[in-house]
């Protein structure tokens, strides 16, 4: 399985950037974290080869979970916001982007 961790955009947002390799059935985990002076949304897109990107998951409040296509979100008071996938799939092979808005 081969991910790319792509770009970001809003206020400041970091994230573990280029490629993760894992073996198929291995847990997936994706961080990302930001600065902002107001209360954000955060936003969970994966972009598959030769497709326009598309949300995954997204989060309107701290201390929030989110689950979907077996990703799971953790929106913290700490300002992360944490993707994750028990088992990753050749599927999974994509670029993710953290975005706020």
């Amino acid at each position: 399985i081969f991910i790319i961790l792509g770009g970001t955009c809003g206020d400041t947002v970091m994230q573990t950037e280029g490629p993760v390799t894992l073996p198929e059935g291995t847990p997936l985990t994706l961080n990302c974290t930001y600065e902002s002076s107001y209360s954000v949304s955060v936003f969970r897109y994966v972009q598959h080869q030769n497709k326009e990107p598309e949300l995954l998951l997204k989060s309107s409040s701290e201390n929030q979970r989110a689950e979907r296509h077996g990703f799971q979100a953790h929106h913290k008071s700490d300002k992360s916001f944490r993707l994750e996938k028990r088992g990753a799939q050749t599927s999974d092979s994509a670029v993710y982007y953290c975005a706020l808005g």
